[in-house]
């Protein structure tokens, strides 16, 4: 058994269930987007933006894994540093604490203080206009969030770990951190955030399916698995319909629905068919399902590292 790689996984993932993301501990996501806000800043202005966008994208992630790489592969010369090194790495690497605990706080934020102050609370977490959301959409955008983010936040991270350790994790991050600050189709970033976009939804393909399948299996929900093929690609992204189509067939439920986005209505499909009004009940049911999909995969990693070895 690869002591060297297990017990970091099983140890940072410990560490975000019990911390989560505070905010007073420094975060390499936070340094990421320092770097991204002055490439950015730096190079969107005059002619060639798709060229230089994809540049700085190309210049990041790999700086980012071969930076991490060379590193760990000098402090391997300690195994108990590394292990604590990687350990806080897969921490970092991780989001599902963080992710659950922000959907909660909305739905408390709803509970407690009415639409407006949930309204607020969401526009945390989400990139659409909150401002005239009902009840209804608000938990609407906070079972969504908990879908795509549960395959971006948690499953492509452990994904990425599996395969290339923390340097692999921590680049994928670089990605869909790239995309969440530059990959949006408006005037500013249509040219310069292309690449970056094309990346996420790359790195994003094998991992959204992971977890639709094995959002299947944790609930044992055949509804789930017929969803997948009924309303996956009818999302407007490549990947992020996948477990929310699953998730509006566990709760037999419509997810989805036109929005709008930084001031422009976008159409988008709807998932399920099942017009019902969604309750507190129905988010605390998903928290849990992100939390086991999370603990099931990490168990499998797990496995299939002993049985390789």
């Amino acid at each position: 058994m690869d002591t060297l790689f297990l017990i970091p996984l099983i140890a940072g993932f410990l560490l975000d269930s019990l911390l989560g993301d505070p905010l007073w501990l420094p975060h390499p996501v936070r340094w990421f987007g320092n770097a991204i806000s002055f490439m950015e800043k730096r190079f969107n202005q005059g002619r060639s933006r798709r060229l230089k966008g994809m540049l700085v994208a190309l210049f990041l992630v790999p700086a980012t894994f071969f930076l991490l790489f060379f590193l760990f592969r000098i402090i391997e010369r300690w195994p108990i540093a590394f292990c604590i090194l990687t350990s806080v790495g897969v921490f970092y690497g991780l989001a599902n604490r963080s992710l659950i605990t922000e959907a909660l706080k909305v739905i408390r934020a709803l509970n407690r203080q009415g639409p407006v102050a949930g309204r607020r609370q969401l526009s945390f977490i989400v990139g659409r206009d909150t401002s005239r959301l009902d009840d209804q959409q608000i938990r609407t955008a906070v079972l969504e969030t908990l879908a795509e983010n549960l395959s971006d936040g948690v499953i492509a991270p452990l994904f990425f770990y599996a395969l290339g350790g923390v340097p692999l994790m921590l680049s994928y991050k670089m990605v869909n951190t790239l995309d969440s600050m530059v990959g949006y189709k408006n005037e500013r970033f249509r040219a310069f955030g292309w690449f970056a976009a094309r990346m996420d939804d790359i790195a994003n393909f094998i991992p959204a399916r992971i977890t639709a399948l094995l959002m299947v299996i944790v609930s044992f929900s055949p509804r789930g698995f017929l969803y997948i093929f009924r309303y996956g690609r009818k999302h407007s992204s490549p990947n992020a319909g996948y477990p929310e189509a699953v998730l509006a067939g566990i709760l037999n439920c419509r997810l989805g629905g036109p929005n709008v986005y930084h001031g422009i209505l976008v159409e988008k499909p709807y998932i399920g068919k099942n017009v019902r009004p969604l309750s507190n009940r129905d988010v605390y049911k998903t928290a849990i399902l992100n939390f086991c999909v999370c603990l099931s995969f990490i168990l499998m990693i797990c496995l299939f590292n002993i049985n390789l070895l």
